[in-house]
């Protein structure tokens, strides 16, 4: 009975439109906790969308955009930034066992133009994939006369991202330690990861390799880049933690391999389903292949950067993987930020239980919030 009075009561206050799932057991165990955890932290809105054993919810919470807006739901676009990353891993698995690339392939290898630096040994695919590359987490910018700047925003994407801010980072040999050593979390190694495998597949662009290779394969018709005016009506704008409103910003060329892709919470169940799909044929060498652990956290030094959304135990291709621990079983997880939207998807592989959430606005305390909610809410679905 409580669920029920604090689902009437907020909706009578107008801050949330749950949509309640058709699996009683999932809307008893899920939409309560989200409605408290809504009320508790103080953004606009919010999405949550599970799945377990095959049943799904979507929850949506407060607003879209401004007061007064409806809820976010299923379909509600939003870009979901740095989980762009198991995508991009997804495209190196696909092209890994099309026989294109090796895990083991030097960087240099696929971007010869560009003065790729070693430390020890030469960087390699699956050091960029693992953020074991040794690379910093940003580009730094430089003016046209060749200067770094003092600029810790975001100047003009296409002076930020071109190959000529690249070559100038690149040249000054970055590397903070011996690829494969050490982690430390680089959106730098995942952009030029999407460089270089654009090259090895020879396309124009790598938004391509991830529609060829991922979102149509998968059916993901709601996911890509750039989304359309009829997505754009129905988009989740996100707030500085002022409560500014941030207007949408596109990805950039070149940083495509990071960020940032467009999508919906009822894509993300689908993509979901099909990484908990563990004995479905349709992909399951990539599957397998994205989802295995690749670097393992005891083995490295310095392994910084990685905890944000839980602790790391060790890496897959682009997932963060944290092993079981007390009720809750193994994850695999990514979170993502981007335009004001802090997203994060989480699933445990072999129980069938996965997880996206978001919410519309900057504020970090609700981030970590967030993702312990997450991670409590897969230990509760999937006890061990």
């Amino acid at each position: 009975m409580l669920n029920r009075f604090a689902v009437a009561l907020l909706a009578m206050t107008g801050l949330t439109q749950p949509l309640l799932a058709q699996d009683l057991f999932l809307d008893e165990t899920v939409g309560f906790p989200a409605d408290v955890f809504f009320i508790s932290n103080e953004v606009p809105g919010m999405v949550v969308a599970v799945t377990r054993q095959g049943e799904r919810a979507v929850y949506g919470f407060g607003t879209i955009a401004e007061k007064g807006d409806p809820a976010p739901n299923g379909d509600t676009t939003m870009r979901i930034g740095s989980i762009t990353k198991v995508f991009t891993g997804l495209v190196l698995a696909h092209l890994v066992t099309e026989g294109t690339v090796g895990l083991t392939d030097t960087l240099q290898q696929h971007l010869p133009d560009l003065p790729i630096p070693e430390r020890d040994h030469p960087i390699r695919l699956v050091d960029l994939v693992t953020h074991a590359a040794g690379f910093p987490h940003e580009l730094v910018v430089y003016d046209d006369g060749g200067d770094r700047t003092d600029d810790d925003g975001v100047p003009d994407d296409a002076s930020k991202y071109s190959i000529e801010n690249y070559r100038r980072n690149l040249e000054g040999n970055p590397l903070l330690f011996a690829p494969g050593t050490g982690m430390l979390y680089s959106n730098i190694g995942f952009d030029l990861l999407g460089m270089a495998l654009r090259e090895a597949a020879g396309v124009d662009d790598f938004s391509g390799l991830v529609t060829s290779r991922v979102l149509d394969p998968l059916g993901l018709e709601a996911t890509g880049y750039e989304p359309s005016e009829a997505a754009r009506a129905n988009m989740f704008t996100g707030h500085l933690w002022t409560g500014k409103p941030l207007p949408d910003r596109p990805t950039p060329p070149n940083n495509e391999g990071s960020s940032s892709l467009v999508t919906t919470a009822n894509d993300m169940l689908d993509f979901l389903e099909w990484n908990l799909a563990r004995f479905s044929p349709d992909g399951a060498e990539v599957r397998l292949l994205s989802q295995s652990p690749v670097l393992v956290r005891d083995a490295l030094s310095p392994a910084s950067n990685m905890d944000e959304s839980g602790h790391l135990d060790a890496i897959a291709l682009g997932w963060v993987v944290m092993w079981p621990e007390g009720d809750r079983p193994l994850i695999l997880q990514k979170s993502g930020l981007a335009n004001g939207v802090i997203s994060y998807i989480a699933f445990s592989p072999y129980r069938e239980v996965g997880i996206f959430i978001a919410i519309n606005k900057y504020d970090f305390p609700a981030v970590a919030a967030m993702t312990q909610f997450a991670n409590a809410l897969i230990g509760q679905l999937a006890p061990r």
